[in-house]
């Protein structure tokens, strides 16, 4: 059996900000799980450092919190995979022992690249998940890379497509084409950002359902949803407030058409919380288990998804 298909079906969560531990302790039972990015619950002091990771002590005992509550799942952005200058197994390790601790049914990053080696040698973050080419050097590159994230995290890995405000001329292949050998090739997972698509296809003026169409959506695990807003003349992946009309279209549109989706994950900026309300944030999810529910086979409120046994 793959192993995207044995996994377990969570359900509508939330990804974790600093406004919604109140929300959450009061209102749990809007969410079947909680997605968090771990990077946020520590300090990295840096490579060499000892300890390297310090942990945020309030935020972690928020977590321990949630996780005897809910399934936890990690979407990291501190790997940097698509990085050519190098490859932190450090990082990758430590995502294992936070997986040993929490028990991620899975676990997912970007495919892009934040750190840039500059001329000095010296590894500096862009502040932004920059893409990466769709060619075959990249793509070779990238399976070496995937493959040794599933060797040492023993979980299925996801791999999110990305937001990309301008396009690499005589790339080797579409975007979906892309994603679609380097899951063949590593047999990964994909976590499909619905809002990102929807972004990029409002910016290049083409058709979301050409990419769904395109996509082995057999490897889709989870999906995102969230808000954006238009800067400088771009429509920008800023998570903010609710999702747009065409994004719940775009939804609609690819859960009945992906047999191994799990999850659909709501995100939104902490900063937006109070334009949202607690009222807000339940629209969203309760919106988002409704499309779920009626498309998929899968019961998705099964008391059984509401526990840590995965």
């Amino acid at each position: 059996m793959d192993r995207l298909s044995a996994l377990p079906t969570l359900g509508v969560g939330v990804l974790y900000n600093p406004s919604l531990p109140e929300f959450l302790r009061a209102e749990l039972e809007a969410v079947d799980y909680l997605e968090i990015t771990p990077d946020m619950f520590w300090t990295d002091h840096g490579a060499g450092s000892d300890p390297q990771y310090e942990e945020l002590e309030s935020w972690v005992e928020f977590l321990d919190w949630i996780a005897e509550r809910r399934p936890v799942v990690a979407h990291n952005i501190g790997l940097s995979i698509g990085n050519a200058g190098r490859f932190d197994e450090n990082y990758v390790r430590h995502i294992e022992s936070w997986h040993r601790r929490y028990r991620f049914p899975w676990h997912s990053d970007h495919l892009a690249f934040a750190d840039v080696t500059g001329a000095d040698g010296h590894i500096r973050n862009a502040g932004s998940a920059l893409p990466v080419p769709y060619d075959f050097e990249a793509l070779d590159m990238l399976v070496e890379r995937v493959n040794k994230v599933q060797e040492i995290v023993p979980v299925p890995f996801l791999l999110e497509n990305n937001v990309y405000f301008v396009v690499f001329p005589d790339q080797d292949m579409t975007e979906p084409q892309f994603l679609n050998a380097l899951t063949a090739r590593t047999g990964c997972g994909i976590l499909l950002d619905i809002h990102n698509l929807y972004a990029n296809a409002r910016n290049h003026h083409f058709d979301a359902r050409d990419f769904v169409q395109e996509l082995d959506l057999t490897r889709v695990v989870e999906t995102h949803i969230a808000g954006g807003s238009e800067f400088a003349g771009m429509y920008t992946d800023a998570h903010s407030g609710p999702c747009p009309e065409p994004v719940w279209e775009l939804l609609e549109y690819v859960v009945p058409r992906a047999p191994n989706l799990r999850a659909i994950t709501f995100e939104f900026h902490d900063s937006y919380y109070p334009f949202l309300g607690p009222e807000g944030v339940r629209e969203q999810l309760t919106r988002a288990r409704s499309i779920f529910a009626r498309h998929s086979e899968s019961d998705i409120d099964a008391p059984s998804l509401r526990t840590r046994a995965l």
